[in-house]
């Protein structure tokens, strides 16, 4: 995915919890699918690697 979509999903969420008034919320799932891209983004690069060494 692009990184634009993950802002608009983001846009979405953000003002779906103001409307709620679960900011908090929003909050903590941000800083939850911010560490999965990050983990994602390491795999993506790992296996990277791995397929040029064989």
């Amino acid at each position: 995915m692009n990184n634009w979509l993950y802002g608009l999903y983001a846009l979405i969420l953000g003002l779906v919890s103001i409307v709620t008034g679960e900011i908090i919320t929003f909050v903590m799932l941000g800083f939850i699918l911010i560490s999965l891209q990050n983990i994602h983004s390491t795999l993506k690069e790992m296996l990277a690697v791995q397929k040029e060494k064989n």
